[in-house]
């Protein structure tokens, strides 16, 4: 059986955790920060973990973890 092919996008922006749950970066932080106050700037630094429902779709894309 050939191998499957993992999602360019997906070895880009996602990390999976040592727990297997699926890790990645805050969406609104590149640009146009003056219309985001400080609380919103400051709770959004770093990483998140993504939630459960979505991290079914994300394995699938990488079949052989990141």
């Amino acid at each position: 059986m050939p191998k499957l092919k993992t999602k360019s996008g997906v070895k880009k922006r996602f990390k999976i955790t040592a727990n297997g749950k699926v890790k990645h970066g805050v969406v609104g932080k590149r640009h146009r920060l003056m219309s985001h106050n400080a609380k919103y700037i400051r709770t959004n630094r770093g990483t998140k973990v993504l939630a459960k429902c979505d991290t079914a779709a994300i394995k699938k894309w990488a079949p052989y973890g990141l």
